[in-house]
């Protein structure tokens, strides 16, 4: 038992200096074509269903967390967490960008019942029209006493420059 609980702090360790490591690297080959302020309302799984908000490069988010870690299987969180932004692209005020994050979840059923985890998340948000978006990314999620996995984060989201 012990072990176990050895490997889960070290899977912890690890995704948070992943994580650390991506924010460092891509934060002096970013550029600037961020707006200030953004607000987004998540309707989708990426983040979360909930709402975002962004200042510059950096964003918060709060809501209900679900994924499928096995066929038609859903697992549900509430979750809450900081993204990163980098290498914006496109002409327009919102622009499309990749995005690294990191986030606290709490179980709300299945094997996650009552428990705290750890998501870590990489992937890309494309501005499909004003701000309508789509994300496309993969989520990697960590527990006390649970394996290590990883799950496809899609997501929809409206944008709204502030």
């Amino acid at each position: 038992m012990t072990d176990l609980c050895i490997v889960k702090q070290n899977d912890i360790k690890q995704l948070t200096f992943t994580f650390l490591l991506i924010v460092a690297a891509t934060a002096a080959f970013s550029q600037s074509k961020f707006s200030n302020n953004e607000l987004s309302v998540n309707g989708f799984r990426n983040p979360s269903i909930g709402i975002e908000y962004r200042i510059g490069q950096s964003s918060a988010h709060a809501g209900y967390y679900t994924t499928a870690f096995k066929k038609s299987e859903y697992t549900n969180f509430v979750k809450v967490g900081y993204t990163f932004w980098f290498f914006p692209s496109g002409k327009g005020e919102l622009p499309s960008a990749f995005y690294s994050g990191a986030s606290y979840m709490r179980g709300l059923n299945r094997d996650y019942q009552g428990k705290d985890a750890m998501g870590v998340e990489l992937g890309y948000r494309w501005m499909v029209w004003k701000g309508l978006n789509l994300r496309i990314g993969a989520i990697g999620v960590t527990a006390k006493d649970l394996s290590f996995k990883i799950s496809p984060t899609p997501g929809i989201s409206y944008s709204f420059k502030l």
